[in-house]
C-alpha cells in the first residue's frame, strides 16, 4: 500500500469548491433543500459535530436484487466462519445491519453530501460495508487488525468484484487513545501498527468514516473523528438495531 491518494490539502480544496457549488454555509448545513423529516441521532456530546438527519422511512427503501443477493452470500459466509469449531472465535467481530447501512450510504451519495469520494471503514471485518460502498462509486479503504478477518475480507471483495483497498493495522490515529475515558475499551486493544502510516494517509484524507463501535465506545469514536477528521467530512456510526447516526464536522474547524 504505497500508492498515495489525494492529500487533505487536495481534499480541502475540493471541499471548498463543493461548498460553493452547493451553496452550503461554513457550518456544513444545507440551504435551499428540504430537510429530512426525522433523525436517528438526537444529540451529540461533542458539540462541534453536526447531526445529519435521516428520513424516517429510510429502512423501507428498496434495494437492488443483486445487492440483496451479495449481502445474503456474505451473511452465509460470516455464519459459516463463526460456526467453525477448529479455530478460536474473534469476539470483537459482530456483523452490522448491512441493508440499513447500504440504504444510508446510498442516501448520502445520491444527495451529494460528501466533500470527496474517499471512505474508510474502521474495523472492516469481512469488508461487506466497504464493498457495498464501493458499488456506490466510492473510493473505499477497509482497515482491519485481525489477519484472519482480512483474509475473509479479500474473498468478499472478490465476490462483489469491487475495487476496495484492504489494510492490516490499527484504525485509530496515533495518539488518539488519549481521548478515551476508559483504557479498557475494546478498540484500544489492537497492538498492531498504524494503518495510516502504512498507507501514507491521515484520517483527514477521507471524506467519510464508517464504524461499528462497541456499546459505550460511541462517544470515544465521535471524539476521535472530531479531533482528527477532515472539516466537512461525515462520520457514520452503526450503533445497533435501527440505530445509525450520521455526523458532519463543521468546515470552520481545523483537524488535529
Amino acid at each position: 500500500m504505497n500508492r498515495k491518494k489525494p492529500s487533505h490539502r487536495r481534499l480541502a480544496a475540493d471541499r471548498d469548491r463543493r461548498i460553493r457549488h452547493l451553496g452550503l454555509p461554513e457550518d456544513g448545513t444545507q440551504v435551499g433543500r428540504r430537510r429530512p423529516v426525522a433523525t436517528r441521532a438526537e444529540s451529540c456530546p461533542h458539540s462541534e459535530l453536526l447531526s445529519v438527519g435521516l428520513p424516517i422511512d429510510i429502512d423501507l427503501t428498496p434495494i437492488p436484487a443483486e445487492i440483496e443477493r451479495q449481502i445474503e452470500l456474505a451473511r452465509t459466509r460470516i455464519q459459516a466462519f463463526q460456526d467453525r469449531w477448529d479455530q478460536p472465535q474473534i469476539e470483537q467481530f459482530v456483523a452490522s445491519d448491512f441493508e440499513l447501512v447500504y440504504r444510508v450510504l446510498r442516501w448520502i451519495v445520491e444527495r451529494d453530501l460528501m466533500i470527496g469520494r474517499r471512505m474508510v471503514e474502521w474495523g472492516c471485518g469481512f469488508a461487506v460495508v466497504a464493498s457495498l460502498a464501493s458499488t456506490l462509486g466510492l473510493d473505499v479503504t477497509g482497515i482491519e487488525a485481525e489477519r484472519r478477518l482480512l483474509e475473509e475480507a479479500e474473498s468478499t471483495v472478490a465476490d462483489f468484484a469491487t475495487p476496495v483497498d484492504l489494510v492490516w493495522g490499527n484504525f485509530l490515529p496515533v495518539g488518539s487513545e488519549k481521548l478515551s475515558p476508559n483504557p479498557d475499551f475494546p478498540s484500544l486493544g489492537h497492538r498492531v501498527p498504524s494503518a495510516y502510516r502504512q498507507m501514507g494517509d491521515d484520517l483527514d484524507d477521507f471524506a467519510l468514516v464508517f464504524g461499528y463501535p462497541w456499546p459505550g465506545e460511541w462517544e470515544f469514536h465521535e471524539a476521535v473523528f472530531a479531533h482528527y477528521g477532515a472539516p466537512g467530512a461525515l462520520l457514520v456510526l452503526f450503533c445497533g438495531p435501527h440505530d445509525i447516526r450520521v455526523w458532519r464536522k463543521p468546515t470552520s474547524l481545523t483537524s488535529g
